[in-house]
């Protein structure tokens, strides 16, 4: 049976996950013709994709090289994570005064669960990532507020380029777990002062996490 050709969309979708994954990292190269080839369309369509993840910020146009994924800098890195720690702050206030028990409970389950794969460090960092993701959302809906919902889609995108997750290293991954928990016993309490100081507490270390990673992967290039 032959495989039906891709749409722009669903092309649009592929190179953005691949983006999010890592597959394709800062500063690698999309070639037009050979996402054409690969999807089994004609370059109109792969333009229009290619368009979009720049018009979204996750692809660049640089001369002689044509659409690249965009890499970030350390001023960038810390502007988004400054963002994230307001908006995250605030989602986990809003969360202590909106949640509902089952989501309570649900968030606490997600900890339970991060504790079991990873809480002693040594849990796969891909796993991690997904599990920390799942919980970030939970936290997110319990907020209960549409607009701080689309700001922090927003923010998530931009996250995309960020590449090898924080929690590939091994004293994070039981960092953040505790830190998860502070959050969400917060929110149990219903304390919003205190759930957003934790979740801004999160948000910092996670920053520190991203910058030594940044600064390793700076040594290896030169080497």
């Amino acid at each position: 049976m032959t495989k039906a050709p891709l749409t722009a969309d669903i092309a649009y979708k592929v190179l953005h996950k691949r983006i999010s994954d890592g597959e394709v990292k800062p500063g690698e190269r999309l070639r037009e013709a050979a996402i054409a080839e690969e999807f089994q369309l004609s370059r109109t369509p792969v333009r229009e994709a290619l368009r979009r993840l720049e018009t979204e910020g996750l692809v660049v146009h640089q001369p002689h090289k044509g659409m690249v994924v965009r890499k970030l800098d350390h001023r960038a890195v810390t502007e988004l994570y400054l963002m994230r720690e307001v908006l995250e702050g605030t989602a986990a206030g809003l969360a202590s005064r909106h949640a509902s028990d089952a989501e309570v409970e649900t968030l606490f389950a997600m900890i339970a669960e991060q504790e079991d794969k990873h809480g002693d460090g040594n849990g796969d960092g891909r796993e991690a990532a997904r599990l920390n993701k799942n919980f970030h959302r939970a936290l997110y809906l319990g907020a209960h507020n549409r607009y701080l919902m689309q700001m922090l889609d927003g923010l998530s995108t931009s996250m995309a380029l960020l590449g090898r997750t924080t929690l590939s290293l091994p004293e994070r991954q039981q960092k953040a777990v505790a830190e998860h928990r502070a959050i969400v016993e917060a929110i149990a309490a219903h304390d919003p002062e205190g759930a957003e100081k934790a979740a801004r507490a999160h948000i910092h270390e996670a920053h520190k996490a991203r910058l030594r990673i940044l600064f390793e992967d700076e040594e290896e290039d030169e080497t």
